[in-house]
């Protein structure tokens, strides 16, 4: 539920504005604007109308209520799926990332393990090669990969890794757009 005198006060003090100066610009009085940022009186619609056009804004605007947008995801947010026929494992690292430009996983592969063949699309593919070596196969092209060294390219062609090596491989992928 939104708190109307204490979203005015935020408001009013983000310009500068004394309660004085505000009751000035709106016709009202300090006493009236002092009592609504305490809550202890309600606007009419054509008053609370008044003040926000004074303070910049308006009703659409004031009532719109928007979540902060979420830049850091623990553990507890990823989701992970084990392909262990595949002998792989995907996280996503960041939940929802459909509706983003980029789609970050963390892939871990066994020995002998592979990602899915995937068809050629828009965009293009990174990756970084945390721990082990993989094999990136691009089209009829085999690419060696090992720790420390990275990926890109545009998927033009059918492409996917696979784990030559015999111990544990972990890699960070990320595709834009998102298809993973």
């Amino acid at each position: 539920m939104i708190n109307i005198g204490d979203k005015i006060k935020r408001y009013r003090l983000r310009l500068g504005l004394t309660q004085e100066e505000l009751a000035a610009r709106t016709e009202l009085s300090k006493g009236f604007i002092s009592q609504l940022e305490r809550d202890l009186t309600s606007p009419s619609i054509a008053t609370l109308t008044d003040i926000l056009e004074a303070l910049g804004t308006d009703l659409s605007e004031f009532f719109t209520e928007t979540q902060p947008e979420k830049a850091v995801f623990t553990p507890d947010d990823m989701f992970e799926k084990e392909e262990t026929e595949a002998g792989h494992t995907v996280r996503w690292l960041v939940p929802n990332a459909q509706k983003n430009s980029l789609e970050p996983i963390l892939v871990t592969l066994g020995p002998g393990g592979a990602t899915y063949e995937d068809n050629p699309h828009e965009g293009e593919e990174f990756g970084y090669v945390l721990q082990g070596s993989i094999s990136l196969y691009i089209g009829d092209k085999k690419h060696k990969v090992r720790r420390g060294d990275s990926f890109c390219f545009k998927p033009s062609s059918v492409h996917y890794i696979k784990n030559t090596g015999k111990t544990e491989a972990r890699l960070i992928w990320v595709a834009t757009p998102p298809s993973f």
